[in-house]
């Protein structure tokens, strides 16, 4: 199978395949069973890009768990895609800080921290260029190219204004540009 990049499918990223989904303001409207379908590779794959496919996967369970559990509520927002992305992404950052947490204790009780698991996936020059960005610029990126949400949608999703979401989109584009050179289209972030 071919991945979007035109590369074989095997070790490496696999982005998800294209689906017909319906469009952004359209996902609220169907049932919950076709927004989860519609809603799961590209949330799966967003979180990947932020946190590895393990972690990934837990955390996109956990979100769609929680679309169910509130089905009621979500599906009469102006933008559920952007409520369950912002459900993924602060479940994503409060495992962040029990991590976090957890490695301070074991540093101060001399305890051996294991080491974080690998990724076994060989890591493509984009993925470590974005996961090097600042959290704040890392997440508006894939919200907006990625999950491709409007901004006022990734505003919603990440807490914050939608000028905050434009200008940590264009720096996150230019330190791509910086660092990948001329693989990115100079539209991009326009």
């Amino acid at each position: 199978m071919k991945r979007r990049d035109g590369g074989e499918r095997g070790g490496g990223i696999v982005l998800a395949e294209p689906v017909d989904e319906p469009g952004p303001d359209d996902l609220g409207d169907l049932g919950l069973e076709a927004f989860c379908r519609g809603l799961r590779p590209r949330l799966l794959d967003s979180l990947a890009l932020r946190h590895g496919h393990h972690v990934a996967e837990e955390l996109t369970q956990e979100t769609l768990a929680r679309v169910y559990s509130h089905w009621d509520t979500v599906r009469g927002l102006p933008s559920p895609r952007a409520w369950a992305y912002r459900v993924a992404f602060n479940l994503g950052n409060s495992l962040f800080r029990r991590k976090l947490a957890e490695h301070r204790a074991l540093t101060r009780t001399g305890a051996v921290p294991l080491p974080p698991e690998l990724d076994r996936a060989d890591v493509l020059d984009v993925r470590a260029a974005v996961t090097a960005l600042p959290v704040g610029q890392r997440s508006a990126l894939i919200l907006r190219y990625y999950a491709d949400l409007s901004v006022a949608e990734a505003a919603q999703a990440l807490g914050c204004s939608p000028g905050t979401v434009k200008s940590q989109t264009h720096e996150a584009l230019r330190t791509l540009r910086r660092h990948l050179g001329p693989t990115l289209p100079d539209g991009a972030g326009s």
